[in-house]
């Protein structure tokens, strides 16, 4: 096997380890400018930043979760001397057990407080990860909520001093609770079924919530009215998912711009200023077309313009650069493709493809991300950009 970490190449002898694998790694000293390798007790679908240098991580697959925050590795962090520096990997700051599988997980605005939601169950759960005096990530509370109907609920945090999340299964049911007392203080007026795949705040009162037939409604906390705006074209019918970029809390929806991503590749991206006529839109080649929903992630990079990462399909991570993207369907070719966990010789002994569950940008750095996988692995990578090899 061969595992690289940033300058650092450990050969070792595998016989399942291919011949195209081995290529790949010898190839990776070129495209890298760190590539870091976590093996995870058990996979997750959730990278959540709680700092600048750490993120949560949670299992769903096991009877027994564990919730764990991971400080990034020293490496990441280093000035000049990097070679020198001896922190390489992931460490453990704080953990904790779910009971239940970790569908959804958020960090609270301004808080060391984390809120995630299962894979059967009506309630929400909220956590306390902890300080410099305890290791341990602590359930402090419950959200016992009016809706009893054991579906898995997305959640975004509220964007305010005083600590909510905005959260609901189907677009009827998106309401926004208050921690401290459990008290819902904003409903939806509407009465649509359609099932919610994602929601985030635009500042902190203005909100986006994707349908999964690939409807956009735009919301405002102040009042109950929200806008739906329908796809009017599709070539198939998918699961759609979305993501989000805008600025900082204070932002002004005009600024905001929304990719749509279905499970058979399309993506539409849209100014929410018109969110019913896509600006520039494409169809991702994508081997395994009309996929499930469960993992397809899409992400817009918060310090490099116009790019776009795209998970959930296989076991690889696409990077794409939208400027040139128009109106016009297109299939655009990535301008990296991250493909660390199909190569990785610790695949699933089941012999099941690895698929990608989920990834995300780091706040600052341009151009790197993490990414996790069904074979429990997780990276974080930085790619070396050929056109400007300075940043």
């Amino acid at each position: 096997m061969i595992r690289w970490r940033g300058e650092e190449v450990v050969f070792e002898s595998m016989d399942q380890c291919s011949d195209e694998a081995e290529d790949w790694f010898m190839d990776s000293l070129h495209m890298y400018k760190d590539l870091h390798v976590f093996q995870l007790e058990h996979p997750t679908k959730v990278i959540e930043w709680t700092s600048e240098k750490s993120i949560c991580v949670a299992g769903y697959s096991s009877p027994k979760n564990e919730i764990l925050e991971l400080l990034l590795p020293l490496k990441l962090y280093a000035g000049g001397k990097q070679g020198l520096c001896p922190e390489r990997d992931f460490k453990v700051e704080h953990g904790g057990f779910s009971e239940e599988p970790v569908e959804c997980l958020r960090h609270i605005f301004g808080k060391r407080c984390l809120v995630s939601s299962g894979r059967n169950s009506s309630k929400l759960q909220v956590w306390d990860i902890g300080g410099d005096d305890t290791d341990i990530i602590r359930r402090t509370g419950v959200l016992n909520l009016s809706d009893s109907s054991p579906k898995s609920r997305k959640i975004a945090s509220g964007l305010t001093e005083d600590p909510s999340v905005l959260h609901g299964y189907q677009i009827s049911n998106v309401q926004l609770t208050e921690l401290a007392s459990g008290k819902v203080i904003y409903s939806i007026g509407s009465d649509s079924v359609d099932a919610v795949s994602g929601l985030q705040f635009v500042n902190a009162s203005a909100f986006v919530v994707c349908g999964n037939n690939g409807s956009l409604y735009l919301g405002d906390t102040r009042d109950p009215k929200i806008e739906c705006f329908a796809l009017q074209e599709t070539t198939s019918r998918s699961d759609w998912t979305f993501g989000l970029r805008s600025g900082q809390p204070e932002s002004d929806s005009s600024s905001c711009t929304v990719a749509r991503l279905s499970s058979s590749g399309q993506v539409f991206v849209s100014d929410l200023r018109k969110m019913s006529t896509p600006v520039r839109r494409a169809q991702i080649n994508v081997q395994h077309g009309d996929a499930s929903s469960e993992f397809l992630t899409v992400t817009w990079a918060p310090a490099l313009d116009n790019a776009l990462a795209v998970s959930g399909f296989d076991g690889s991570v696409l990077v794409f650069d939208t400027t040139s993207w128009t109106t016009e369907s297109q299939t655009p070719e990535p301008i990296f493709v991250h493909r660390g966990h199909i190569m990785s010789c610790e695949m699933e002994t089941d012999d099941s493809p690895v698929m990608v569950t989920t990834h995300a940008w780091h706040p600052w750095r341009p151009r790197t991300l993490l990414s996790a996988a069904s074979d429990g692995s997780m990276h974080v990578w930085d790619w070396v950009d050929k056109n400007n090899e300075t940043l």
